[in-house]
């Protein structure tokens, strides 16, 4: 009887969920033996021929699918299918020794065909069989010098379609792991289902090698996960269900290749790299794909895509060019809640990045070109779920914003409002509040700000600035602006917006 669940290993989690997704089953617990008799059909099939032998080489290395030697002999490429996976049931020999996925017996059989000095062990799997494992002979990191891991025959099965599990980006594999069963699943579904249109496409082509995804891996997960929530909200939609909030969960990819030209030291291109999403962050974007935000998260995100590259040449595919592989603003998510001062200038406020490459929209961002992205709403969920900032201060901030507002457009203080977005220092903003409200109360109205409020938002006691004063008169400004935006102030006063002049003095907050 088949016994498999998930472990939290992600290399044998994606190798299992691409399985159940494989044969349309909705957990592993459903599998059968004739599931994995299905899987061991296709990998006997599909394995041996290309385009999926040249995909294989990012993940099982030196196996006999991926071997030159035996490029053309394509009977030892099923042998070694059948070997690998085949191996499991209860009538094949098994190990004294446990399956490190399973903690089921070991395979008794040994995972070549090579003989002699160099048998392998039985039941022991090596960099060809799992990625990012030593090879064959190399007892460094093994325990007590004994090199190999021992592995049943339904991990080894799952290892070997662990890669039909990931999306082929930037030349190596991206796997999906999440503390949601349901999430690895999922995704390990659709990188399945992008796979099999992949090699669908290249046999039609004639191709020998699967295309990468269009996007850098960053990039790829966060649209990944974008997309799949609005197609659960639209299936939510259909069926009239109360509740389109998903249970919180957090993802970890990995990003890899075993390939041996690699070099675990190599910082610039490791064998892995691995990017977290905390469960906050992944709630964040969640809710940001909801219809109370979707409309402006769009809008900056359609202005976070990577610029066209112009062409080398003349006659040069400009097709190609215009290709987005990047999408600047899904790739800063990854940098939260660290980056989230220079989050709220650069996206929020649309303070410019001039320190950037010429494809980086980020360098041109205009606060008179995007008034209209300039959204309170957004800054609030992004002050509630990633900075976890107390409600009772944002509600501060918010009316505050109002006030000077409400305040900048009654006055027609045209400076007031200049020099609050140039201000840059603590002590000359609080002279800047305090001159308009001595300005408004000789008019004969009552104080625009009082001791208590400005506390709770810019210091910590009397004349101690807060360490976020600077982020503080920001959210203030966002809000001003959306209020006057909205009650068309700035139709009549465009100029008390910067010019890229000004946007240069204050940029270098963006600069990390």
């Amino acid at each position: 009887m088949i016994q498999l669940n998930y472990t939290g290993h992600p290399l044998f989690d994606v190798g299992l969920a691409a399985i159940t997704a494989f044969v349309e089953k909705d957990s592993p617990t459903e599998l059968t033996e004739h599931d994995l008799e299905k899987v061991a059909d296709y990998i006997e099939t599909y394995y041996t021929e290309q385009p999926l032998s040249s995909f294989l080489t990012v993940s099982l290395m030196n196996s006999d699918f991926t071997q030159p030697a035996f490029k053309d002999n394509r009977e030892r490429r099923r042998r070694y299918a059948n070997l690998v996976a085949r191996s499991f049931g209860p009538d094949l020999p098994k190990s004294d020794e446990l399956c490190i996925f399973t903690g089921q017996p070991a395979l008794g059989l040994p995972l070549s065909f090579k003989t002699g000095k160099d048998e392998l062990p039985p039941g022991r799997a090596f960099r060809q069989h799992i990625p990012l494992i030593t090879g064959e002979g190399i007892i460094n990191f093994s325990s007590w010098g004994d090199p190999g891991v021992p592995v049943s025959g339904e991990a080894l099965l799952c290892l070997q379609f662990f890669p039909m599990g990931c999306r082929k980006c930037s030349g190596r594999l991206l796997a999906v792991h999440s503390d949601n069963p349901e999430i690895i699943l999922e995704t390990a579904r659709e990188a399945l289902h992008e796979n099999q249109r992949a090699i669908s496409l290249a046999k039609a082509a004639g191709e020998t090698k699967l295309r990468d995804a269009p996007s850098t891996a960053q990039t790829l997960l966060i649209s990944t996960l974008l997309e799949m929530d609005r197609r659960r909200q639209d299936t939510i939609k259909e069926q009239q269900h109360a509740s389109a909030t998903p249970q919180p969960y957090s993802i970890t990819a990995y990003h890899l290749t075993n390939s041996g030209q690699s070099s675990p030291l190599d910082e610039k291109s490791p064998l892995l790299k691995i990017y977290h999403l905390p469960l906050n962050i992944v709630r964040f974007l969640l809710m940001l794909n909801s219809p109370d935000y979707r409309h402006a998260w769009n809008e900056l995100a359609r202005r976070g895509w990577e610029s066209p590259k112009p062409p080398r040449a003349t006659g040069e595919d400009r097709e190609n060019t215009t290709e987005h592989r990047r999408n600047y603003l899904y790739e800063d998510i990854f940098r939260l809640p660290e980056n989230a001062y220079s989050f709220v200038r650069m996206y929020l406020l649309r303070i410019p990045k001039r320190n950037s490459a010429q494809v980086d929209p980020r360098r041109s961002y205009n606060l008179r070109n995007d008034i209209g992205l300039v959204s309170w709403k957004l800054a609030d969920l992004f002050l509630r779920e990633v900075m976890h900032m107390e409600k009772e201060r944002i509600e501060e901030i918010r009316k505050l914003g109002d006030t000077l507002a409400v305040y900048v457009k009654e006055q027609d203080d045209k400076g007031f409002f200049h020099n609050f977005y140039r201000v840059r220092r603590p002590g000359d903003f609080r002279t800047l509040l305090l001159r308009a409200n001595y300005k408004y109360v000789k008019a004969g109205h009552a104080p625009l700000i009082t001791f208590d409020p400005y506390l709770a938002v810019f210091e910590e006691g009397e004349e101690v600035p807060r360490a976020d004063w600077s982020l503080a008169r920001d959210l203030v400004l966002i809000r001003m602006i959306e209020w006057l935006y909205k009650n068309n102030w700035f139709s009549e006063h465009v100029d008390a917006l910067p010019d890229d002049k000004e946007l240069d003095t204050t940029q270098l907050d963006n600069e990390h």
